[in-house]
């Protein structure tokens, strides 16, 4: 689903489930799908540029923004590295937090065979220093729900600290949830990106809404009764 379009970028909510780029499964990408989508719509012949940006884990959904021009995904690369995008995800996890609102910063260190990271709480050898700040929204008879905000982009950032935090986002057995989900998915979800455009200097809020289940909609409930 294509949330925002115009000559320089393209934004799309990503689906749980789908790759950003390839990798070693093979199968089809988003960029991909993007890059036949503009094709079609704007008739174009040969190759179509389409430059990624940033990148979601598989079983995460949520809005993913992509370069049209190579002159946008210069000024977007230079935006995220400044830590000029504002990244909104929510989470529902396993347990309650200890604080109901707090900042959590841990060093990560990536695992490569195994694709994970662990988090601990000194700065240790090849680890990469990870921040974030939550704020619980509420629960329900099972879970908890947090939208998060990270500052930093590491890999598998908001994962690995919840569970560090000792909340466990729901499906992720990866980092010991206590069970998966039917289809895969984890229930963390990139809901915005805010920024200001790179061409036109404008101020630009892309929101997605999360897949249609009884605990994302009890999510999306809480956010409108603020």
């Amino acid at each position: 689903m294509v949330l925002y379009e115009d000559n320089h970028l393209i934004a799309v909510k990503k689906e749980p489930g789908s790759i950003v780029q390839s990798d070693k499964t093979g199968d089809e990408t988003l960029a991909e799908q993007v890059k036949a989508y503009i094709k079609r719509k704007y008739k174009k012949p040969g190759d179509v540029f389409l430059g990624i940006v940033h990148r979601l884990d598989r079983p995460v959904g949520g809005v993913i923004v992509f370069a049209r021009t190579s002159k946008a995904l210069t000024r977007m690369n230079e935006l995220f590295r400044e830590k000029k995008i504002s990244k909104t995800y929510w989470a529902i996890v396993e347990e309650k937090p200890p604080r109901e609102d707090g900042q959590l910063v841990n060093w990560l260190k990536k695992n490569q065979e195994k694709n994970r990271s662990r988090a601990y709480d000194i700065e240790v050898k090849e680890s990469k220093k990870a921040e974030l700040t939550y704020r619980l929204m509420g629960r329900s008879k099972h879970y908890y729900y947090i939208e998060v905000h990270p500052k930093t982009g590491r890999h598998h950032q908001i994962r690995v600290q919840l569970a560090h935090l000792g909340c466990k986002i729901k499906g992720d057995v990866k980092y010991g949830a206590k069970r998966t989900n039917k289809d895969g998915s984890i229930h963390l979800f990139a809901r915005s990106l805010s920024f200001i455009h790179p061409v036109k200097k404008e101020k630009l809020i892309i929101r997605s809404n999360p897949p249609m289940d009884p605990l994302w909609n009890e999510m999306i409930n809480l956010e409108k009764a603020v």
